[in-house]
């Protein structure tokens, strides 16, 4: 037996009081993460702030855990895309590419409402009331030089929308995929997103848990709709 597979017994026969001292006493010589350092701050304290957060900065918490779980358990597990997402303001939350193919990738969470899943009908009434929905406009609103309102989505500004389904499944691994501009528009605007979309409990034929089948679908050109 090994000096650590030596140590690891030792703690197991420790009490829980005593796993917890030697705990302590390991995180103060090691970090978690590097935004330890950046912060200067340990992520026992990151994570009691987050447990104090409101309601709004935790929906913001989720969005940024949907997001590192994609790169994490998405990208990061396949070998033909690579990720090469620019730096600064931009309408997507990853730039994948493959030879000379890009890919702009948007994630989203699926909407909660009073901690429960949101249904596509109490969006809009003329959605589907058993579907789940996904808010699709950007965090932060504001205004163009012409006076528009720069929150809503445009057709063109990503190619593929992922939608965490956490809120229903409990699993971070857990995405659909559709081509974005599948997506349904505005009824007073067609270059403009459907605030909510509706998004099904498992895949159709339009929605897929696989990111390459998706990439497959936009980079045919198919055109189609979602399903209402």
């Amino acid at each position: 037996m090994n000096k650590v597979d030596k140590i690891k017994q030792l703690i197991d026969e420790c009490s829980e009081p005593e796993q917890e001292i030697l705990l302590k006493y390991i995180r103060q010589r090691i970090l978690i993460h590097p935004i330890e350092k950046k912060l200067s701050v340990n992520a026992e304290v990151i994570l009691e702030a987050i447990a104090r957060a409101s309601d709004l900065t935790l929906r913001g918490i989720r969005g940024i855990i949907a997001e590192a779980s994609f790169r994490l358990n998405v990208i990061d597990q396949q070998t033909i895309w690579k990720d090469e997402t620019p730096p600064g303001d931009i309408p997507y939350d990853f730039l994948l590419t493959s030879g000379d193919q890009r890919i702009k990738v948007q994630v989203k969470m699926q909407r909660l409402k009073a901690h429960r899943p949101m249904m596509a009908k109490e969006g809009y009434s003329f959605l589907s009331s058993d579907k789940f929905v996904v808010e699709t406009q950007k965090t932060r609103g504001g205004l163009d030089s012409n006076n528009n309102d720069t929150r809503p989505y445009r057709f063109g500004e990503f190619d593929i929308l992922a939608v965490s389904m956490h809120p229903s499944t409990g699993d971070w691994r857990d995405f659909l995929y559709t081509v974005a501009q599948w997506l349904l528009p505005r009824p007073d605007n067609s270059s403009l997103l459907l605030k909510f979309q509706p998004v099904p409990s498992q895949p159709d034929k339009h929605w897929t848990n696989d990111l390459q089948e998706c990439i497959s679908w936009f980079l045919s050109g198919r055109s189609e709709k979602i399903d209402s």
